[in-house]
């Protein structure tokens, strides 16, 4: 790889600002690009993009990879089917729609659209999140998001002939919709921030609202919430029957207090179940007044109980599906529940009546990741979606009565399985724990050390990383490439032990989990350090920053993407505040600050020889607000040693990832790709 001219990064002004913690004076040079309304933080961006885009539009490769990328993405894509009323609803993206479209059928008869959102916006970045239907099918309730906003619009409808019903709401957010009969639905939303920054202001207590159709937004009712019970997060839902509200409460990303109403009691209260946050509980189903509650009580892989509403406290519980070695999730369809286990991060689906009798464990086409076993209880079959890292997503439908699965739909995508394969190894970490990743490449590829290698990660908030097909990844392993996934402690996919094993003073674990995955990926050379890209989003994407901070020889390219980078801050910004539970704050103590401190991306960073680095973040962003990347960029490029590249890719008109237009999609894909080929020297 040769770059014509040396980079010329944009001059980034510094200021003398400062916080004192613990007395400790903690300089904070590029504490301007926080204020994203600013105009010289908006010239910073222009600024900035530009010499990424003359950097990127260098790479001699790029347009045809962005050819190739186009049409192994033009094929039509669906989702598993659903049924509301009298129709069958499914989504489908013709190839290369902006976003996928939700159509609907009766029976066999033929389908026809019912909502485009490709029309919502001139340029595909309106999104639709998520729609809910009345019991009986007749009203929908969507969630609009524009530009990848975590706000949202709520538009309500006749499904018979899409007319709209009432106004639409707005400024709710994190927010699901929860109907109650045809009269109207519970919703959570913030108080919008009414100085500064609407993208970046705190988004302190959610608060949960009734809302009846035909009345203003501003008259909705606050359920729960607000300054009676000041909570981060609130969630909603009634059980299928719809005799029961439940509530969840929260006030980090972990943990919940239970709330249930009873609504066939119109003088019935809302009830506590559990008045604490150490453990997370969820309301499956009920039958009668039994209620089947999954829970991590006790036991932190999970179990599920039963317990009468009438007295529902934590002391009547009853074991109804035991914990066992392997994490549970569940769901529920046909009047079945199916236990959905994680087995070294791969799935194992057992069904079970509402006695909990055992009737069958399912088979699956493969070891990977089944997702889906839910329907309504008077449904016959369930269909769930099945994928690995070589197996493209395909959909089944599951005969409930005999557990026989057949195929329902195959993915279009062109590529041949047979001609790749995924391997799971366990590897020790640094203090001896056995850490499983799953490897894939194309088969016949020597394991000389000179394949481009992607390892990415997560690593945080108790997520599991499963096996998924990327069709994106085509383009890697198409060209002797490989791509490794490792789940670090801080995931999910051993329980909460697993979990709390990378949060807060143990954080750590997490980097020397990814940098261990690194070693051992060298070491038996599937790569070397000159073939290594590093990779991750979010929470991952501090990953990437606290890794290469600490060891910025590990690697030939770093891409670090929405990253939360300034843990000294992160808790000021939007809904932070809700991520104490995995990371701790630096007002918590000394030696939380000082834990903190010491590997902040931002502040870790010294002069040294870096990698080449592509950092990606979304002027929309209002989860992990664009000013960690920001400032992590400004002090990368002015630390930069070595002669690789720093540059920022700054998305326009998009958020934290979700809704983003097919082509931001594809494009940022190629810009990764293209990126890690030519600082690697790789040919395409």
């Amino acid at each position: 790889m040769t770059t014509t001219n040396p980079l010329q990064y944009p001059a980034t002004k510094k200021v003398d600002t400062a916080d004192t913690y613990f007395g400790t004076k903690v300089p904070d040079p590029y504490r301007w690009l926080e204020d994203d309304r600013a105009a010289d933080t908006k010239e910073w961006v222009k600024a900035e993009n530009k010499v990424t885009q003359a950097y990127l539009s260098q790479i001699p490769y790029r347009d045809a990879m962005h050819e190739h990328l186009k049409q192994l993405w033009n094929y039509e894509k669906y989702s598993a089917p659903f049924k509301e009323g009298k129709y069958t609803y499914f989504y489908k993206n013709d190839g290369l729609q902006s976003q996928a479209v939700l159509w609907r059928q009766i029976g066999d008869g033929a389908p026809e659209v019912f909502l485009d959102p490709n029309k919502f916006s001139v340029d595909g970045t309106t999104s639709m999140q998520g729609i809910n239907f009345t019991r009986d099918g007749s009203m929908a309730a969507y969630q609009l998001s524009e530009g990848g906003s975590d706000w949202r619009k709520v538009s309500v409808i006749k499904t018979e002939d899409k007319s709209i019903v009432g106004d639409t709401l707005i400024d709710v957010k994190f927010s699901d919709i929860a109907w109650k009969g045809n009269d109207g639905f519970y919703y959570s939303s913030y108080d919008k921030p009414k100085a500064g920054s609407q993208l970046a202001g705190i988004t302190q207590y959610h608060k949960l609202f009734y809302h009846k159709l035909g009345t203003a937004q501003s008259s909705d009712v606050l359920i729960f919430g607000g300054d009676a019970t000041p909570r981060r997060y609130i969630g909603a839902y009634l059980t299928e029957d719809e005799r029961f509200l439940v509530i969840t409460a929260a006030k980090e990303t972990t943990g919940n207090e239970l709330y249930i109403q009873d609504l066939s009691n119109p003088n019935s209260l809302i009830q506590n179940i559990v008045d604490n946050f150490d453990n997370q509980h969820h309301v499956l189903t009920n039958v009668g007044s039994k209620l089947y509650i999954l829970t991590n009580l006790y036991e932190p892989n999970f179990k599920i109980v039963t317990v009468d509403a009438s007295d529902p406290k934590t002391i009547n519980w009853k074991d109804f599906i035991p914990a066992t070695d392997d994490v549970l999730t569940a769901s529920t369809g046909g009047g079945k529940i199916f236990a959905e286990y994680l087995k070294d991060a791969t799935s194992f689906v057992q069904q079970y009546d509402m006695d909990g009798k055992l009737e069958r464990t399912i088979t699956l086409p493969a070891i990977g990741t089944a997702n889906g076993f839910s329907a309504k209880k008077e449904e016959k079959e369930v269909y769930y979606t099945f994928t690995n890292y070589v197996y493209p997503p395909t959909i089944f439908k599951l005969d409930i009565a005999s557990g026989v699965s057949t195929l329902y739909k195959k993915s279009g995508v062109r590529f041949d399985p047979e001609k790749y394969e995924s391997k799971q190894v366990f590897y020790p970490s640094k203090d001896g724990t056995k850490i499983p990743m799953i490897i894939t490449w194309k088969k016949g590829t020597v394991m000389n050390g000179k394949n481009p290698l992607l390892l990415y990660a997560y690593g945080g908030f108790g997520v599991s990383l499963t096996p998924a097909f990327s069709t994106s990844n085509i383009i890697l392993l198409e060209h002797g490439g490989i791509y490794a996934v490792p789940n670090l402690r801080g995931g999910g996919e051993y329980g909460e032990r697993w979990h709390v094993a990378g949060t807060k003073m143990k954080k750590q674990n997490v980097f020397d989990d990814f940098i261990a995955a690194a070693e051992y990926l060298i070491k038996h050379k599937y790569t070397s350090k000159d073939y290594l890209a590093i990779s991750g989003g979010s929470n991952g994407g501090l990953l990437v920053g606290a890794v290469m901070a600490q060891r910025p020889d590990l690697c030939k390219v770093a891409l670090p993407a929405v990253g939360v980078m300034d843990m000294l801050r992160y808790n000021k910004f939007t809904a932070g505040a809700g991520w104490s539970y995995d990371y701790g704050t630096a007002e918590d103590n000394q030696e939380m600050f000082n834990y903190l401190y010491s590997y902040s991306p931002y502040h870790a960073l010294k002069p040294a020889i870096y990698p080449a680095t592509m950092v990606t973040t979304a002027d929309h962003d209002d989860r992990v607000v664009p000013a960690h990347s920001f400032k992590f960029a400004a002090r990368l490029q002015e630390y930069q040693n070595g002669p690789a590249p720093v540059i920022i890719r700054i998305e326009t008109k998009a958020g934290h990832g979700a809704g983003q237009s097919t082509e931001q999609v594809i494009s940022g894909q190629v810009d990764k790709w293209a990126f890690m080929f030519w600082n690697m020297g790789v040919k395409y």
